[in-house]
């Protein structure tokens, strides 16, 4: 076809085609006229549409020259986003056809009261959030929720009251089930923990426990010692353990200590492999037994003190204190009996020791280990000198373990005391330091440099160890060095530091030694 000025045109026509049976009874009805009124077929609509083009294609983007559609990803955000706060509409009727798979349509259910055939009532009264949902995407990803709806004893039920899952915690589970997207806080992780279990959704609680492990510190491992016990996750309690054994005095202390039950207290008292003095975990109890009179609301008086604490009292190891820790300390305390302090003061003097309800036996603690890097060490007329520079070394571990402090050289002419500043960093960020003195005897032995707590080190990043040694400047240094050393189960891996400008690097140098808890 050509129009009046003589373009080219391309004429489309799309007829809606009707069966026979349906045009003879519209031939029929068209023959007696409007006027009966009773035929309920829709009129037959004819559109014609006209394309123009010109030989030149014209392509999309020359069409829609000024709005880029977004993405589908894009909008399932912001969908998701919307149903977060349960303010979510669609505004497009057509809104399937915006997505390319299931995922994405899924997604814009969740939270979503748009074909919602069921309503959560979650958290406890007064702090409750209704949330919609749908039995078939439920039933799919939770066989409890199978069992809910579609099992042999489910009940119809509009709407169905949870009053001991958080609503954060119920959300972060339907996110999961929705739109197979697991979103962690550390402050909901726990609680997300507690609804995956209760509804059996396994990898979403797998995910919980991995950022529970990777998130563990001195500060929390109390507390998750205790929740892992509760959920019967015995990887996560070990990895507990670990931390609380190479880090107790910072466990003890920490706030999270306090909240613990007395079941998950008696088995931390008990422990034979703490590392902390006595007269912590003796401090530490007594901080509990404070916490535990106003969870009960009794007053925090030593008796209601020694009352709460019950039997495991006597898991204190009062005995293995220092003299003055307890003269200072426990036997000033008010918990313990007149009598028990007498018969404890008779066991630090007397010859003749009285029974004791208390262990008398130490804690064992932990074993610490070394890593030694170099093969051989050796001395020189000229060096090793100091003169206050840094000699550092970078390493890191394939599991996770303690540093407790370094094994450092000592001096090449004869005994010799050194003053030693110490510190570990992660990407420039300091984790430990200690400034310390220690005796060198002449020999090419290691001395230790501890720490005043253990850090912890991950694995697969690298850490850097780094001393300023000041004393003799003669010292010993170590030759032959490794880049990788197998201490035990653990794979250490070293390279050189930036830090270091005193000469010391893989091959060769200072800090020999590694002493680390595994």
């Amino acid at each position: 076809m050509v129009d009046a000025k003589g373009r080219n045109m391309k004429c489309l026509t799309f007829f809606l085609m009707l069966p026979d049976s349906v045009k003879s009874k519209s031939s029929k009805s068209s023959k007696k006229g409007n006027a009966s009124g009773s035929s309920k077929l829709p009129p037959v609509c004819y559109e014609i549409i006209t394309l123009r083009s010109k030989k030149k294609k014209k392509m999309s983007a020359e069409i829609f020259p000024t709005k880029k559609p977004a993405s589908p990803t894009t909008m399932v955000q912001e969908y998701q986003q919307q149903n977060l706060n349960n303010n979510n509409t669609i505004q497009n009727c057509n809104w399937q056809g915006l997505y390319s798979t299931i995922r994405e349509r899924n997604s814009v259910m969740f939270n979503n009261e748009l074909m919602a055939d069921v309503h959560f009532v979650v958290g406890q009264p007064g702090r409750t959030q209704r949330l919609p949902g749908h039995r078939y995407v439920l039933a799919v990803g939770s066989s409890v929720f199978h069992a809910m709806f579609y099992g042999e004893l489910a009940e119809n039920k509009d709407e169905i009251h949870i009053p001991d899952v958080e609503p954060a915690a119920f959300l972060a589970m339907l996110k999961y089930i929705y739109c197979d997207e697991i979103d962690l806080t550390a402050d909901t992780v726990l609680a997300t923990l507690y609804a995956a279990k209760k509804y059996i959704v396994p990898h979403l609680a797998r995910a919980c426990v991995n950022f529970l492990e990777t998130s563990l510190s001195a500060k929390n491992a109390c507390v998750l010692l205790s929740q892992s016990c509760l959920f019967e996750e015995p990887e996560l309690t070990q990895r507990c353990w670990e931390v609380i054994d190479a880090q107790a005095e910072l466990a003890l202390r920490s706030e999270g200590f306090c909240d613990i039950d007395s079941q998950t207290l008696e088995s931390i008292l008990q422990r034979e492999t703490l590392n902390a003095k006595e007269i912590v975990v003796f401090e530490a109890a007594l901080n509990w037994a404070e916490a535990e009179c106003q969870r009960q609301e009794l007053t925090s008086s030593t008796d209601n003190k020694r009352k709460v604490l019950g039997k495991a009292m006597y898991l204190l190891r009062i005995p293995t204190m220092a003299l003055d820790d307890f003269a200072n300390g426990a036997a000033q305390s008010g918990v313990l009996t007149l009598n028990e302090t007498n018969d404890i003061f008779l066991w630090y003097t007397a010859a003749k020791k009285p029974e004791l309800k208390f262990a008398s036996q130490p804690r064992k603690g932990l074993a610490p280990q070394r890593c030694h890097r170099f093969q051989s060490c050796a001395y020189r007329s000229n060096q090793w000198r100091y003169r206050g520079r840094c000699d550092s070394i970078q390493f890191a571990v394939d599991k996770r373990v303690f540093i407790a402090g370094f094994g450092l050289y000592g001096s090449s002419c004869g005994s010799a005391e050194y003053s030693a500043k110490i510190e570990l960093k992660r990407q420039g960020v300091l984790l430990g330091q200690n400034l310390s003195k220690y005796f060198s005897d002449g020999s090419s032995n290691t001395f230790p440099v501890w720490f005043e707590y253990p850090v912890q080190i991950e694995p697969d990043t690298f850490y850097t160890a780094s001393v300023v040694l000041d004393g003799n400047e003669l010292s010993y240094f170590g030759q032959e060095g490794m880049t990788e050393v197998q201490c035990g189960k653990v794979t250490f891996q070293f390279q050189c530091s930036s830090d270091s400008t005193n000469g010391t690097g893989v091959q060769g140098g200072q800090i020999p030694e590694l002493i680390f808890y595994a």
